[in-house]
């Protein structure tokens, strides 16, 4: 009887303000998605990043059947011209500027490589003999990078030295501050989602007080005279996080995996699957803004 009673009540709110509901759950969505959007971006430059961007800095890499650069002109790199760049690394002269080293096959390049574009077209494009063999190398101090590559860049059987951490700085920095622009526009749309969501609790509870000066009458408890308007914005809220959560999927599985894996076939993107985990956090983070915005606002102008 108690649990009818409570559901019709908000049945019974939610058609009286129809109209503020549905600025609620468009302002929650708004915000919300920009939350999403936020996560999005961090999900994606960390995909970016990959395995080598967290553990290397510096790429030496060798000649293979297909390379094109000067100093391949004699072929693929021989074990014999791999075992002297071992050795050189190995030595005190170079020792001293780097952590560690670790040699990545063309195999292990390959393997790499299906993990961090399994989402993009260009995996079935790319055969394990056009992946170069290399020596990743982890430095004590990035500065030092120039030594490194003058060192390397002319011995035999390199083709080329790279630091591909200082190449993809600059992206990374932008994604981050786009990240950021994202969560303060979110910011401000939650405050505004709470503001709306207090406004609607109060209008509700002003325009039942009859109903609820009755209840209080009849002894009903604080619990049950307050329930029906939290979750009519508990509802409203949680509407708008779906409807987020929806449309970040919908971005990822036809927008990021659809036209730009397609334009960028360099450039791993993150998998609707993979979005689909900021879809609880979303409805969770609405919901208990919601609920928390509505009993403080209840407490302040419901006296039970």
């Amino acid at each position: 009887m108690r649990l009818a009673f409570i559901l019709g009540e908000i049945g019974s709110g939610l058609r009286r303000n129809l109209s503020m509901v549905i600025s609620v759950v468009l302002v929650t969505f708004v915000s919300l998605t920009f939350v999403g959007a936020a996560g999005m971006l961090q999900m994606q430059i960390n995909q970016m990043k990959g395995y080598w961007y967290d553990k290397v800095q510096v790429a030496i890499f060798l000649c293979n059947d297909s390379s094109t650069s000067t100093g391949c002109a004699s072929g693929a790199v021989t074990k014999e011209q791999q075992a002297n760049l071992a050795k050189m690394l190995d030595s005190p002269t170079v020792k001293q500027y780097i952590t560690d080293y670790q040699f990545e096959s063309q195999a292990d390049a390959f393997k790499h490589f299906k993990e961090q574009f399994s989402n993009s077209p260009i995996v079935d494009s790319v055969t394990q003999d056009q992946l170069p063999s290399s020596f990743r190398i982890n430095m004590k101090d990035p500065q030092k990078y120039q030594i490194i590559s003058e060192t390397f860049s002319s011995q035999a059987g390199v083709e080329t030295v790279s630091d591909q951490r200082q190449v993809l700085e600059r992206i990374f920095e932008w994604m981050n501050g786009a990240s950021v622009a994202a969560m303060v526009v979110a910011g401000v749309m939650i405050f505004c989602a709470v503001l709306l969501i207090t406004t609607t609790i109060r209008l509700s509870a002003f325009s039942r007080r009859r109903e609820t000066g009755i209840m209080r009458l009849v002894g009903a408890s604080k619990t049950v005279i307050q329930l029906p308007f939290i979750l009519e914005g508990v509802i409203a809220a949680v509407v708008g996080a779906v409807l987020a959560s929806g449309t970040l999927w919908l971005v990822a599985q036809f927008w990021l995996n659809g036209d730009l894996s397609r334009q960028f076939l360099n450039t791993p993107f993150i998998s609707s699957a993979q979005v689909l985990v900021i879809a609880p956090v979303l409805i969770a983070l609405g919901g208990g803004l919601a609920g928390i915005s509505s009993l403080l606002t209840l407490r302040r102008y419901l006296k039970v």
